[in-house]
């Protein structure tokens, strides 16, 4: 009986051993691909405004996204900017490369799916209020009272882009008293926008609730 206890146990040991091993590798490999190098010509076509360092920043927050997907399993992960969106389709058309990034960095393909083609009309405000988490605790952002948007947040407003999502960390600035325009990101329990991939893309922003829409992959 005690062998049976102490197999039990090693196997137990073994297995969280392995899994964990698993996700540092594949966190590891999302951070070493080489996006720029891959895409850069392809985002530099879809989006010439970008100087190649503002290109750079795109990729950096490609991989956060990347990153958030890969933590969240296999729960739908928002996705806050236009332009790490308009770089996730152009890697979408590598569809072999793709395909094999998938399998090593979640061990499964991260599809893109639109905000109506979501199964319910909750899901992609959840994914929302989940990257909006994710992406605090990547950066070591306090997400009830942030001090800074995090990058995936922040960027198309840093870099203007043309129908990106903006959010404010004051909300008078979100709702029309000061800025004017864009989302309150200290309600994220609320805002958000952009699309998801399961653990997404998007092509319309506003959900009717203050926070961006967005869509997703599975």
């Amino acid at each position: 009986m005690g062998k049976i206890v102490l197999i039990s146990l090693l196997a137990l040991v073994g297995a969280l051993f392995w899994r964990n091993w698993s996700r540092q590798r594949r966190g590891a490999y999302i951070a070493a691909f080489p996006y720029q190098r891959i895409l850069d010509k392809r985002l530099a076509a879809r989006r010439p405004e970008l100087s190649a360092e503002q290109r750079g920043e795109v990729f950096a927050a490609l991989d956060d996204y990347f990153q958030l997907c890969h933590k969240a399993g296999r729960r739908m992960v928002a996705m806050p900017s236009q332009a790490v969106d308009d770089a996730w389709h152009e890697f979408i058309l590598f569809t072999r490369q793709y395909d094999k990034f998938c399998r090593h960095a979640f061990g499964r393909f991260l599809h893109h799916t639109p905000a109506e083609a979501m199964s319910t009309p909750t899901q992609a405000s959840d994914g929302l209020k989940r990257a909006w988490r994710l992406a605090c605790a990547h950066e070591k952002i306090n997400p009830k009272s942030p001090a800074r948007l995090p990058r995936l947040f922040a960027l198309d407003a840093a870099l203007g882009i043309a129908g990106g999502f903006v959010y404010h960390l004051d909300c008078l600035a979100a709702s029309g008293g000061a800025a004017g325009t864009g989302y309150c990101a200290s309600h994220i329990g609320c805002g958000g926008s952009g699309c998801s991939g399961d653990s997404g893309s998007s092509d319309s922003g506003g959900d009717g609730g203050g926070c961006g829409g967005g869509c997703g992959g599975d």
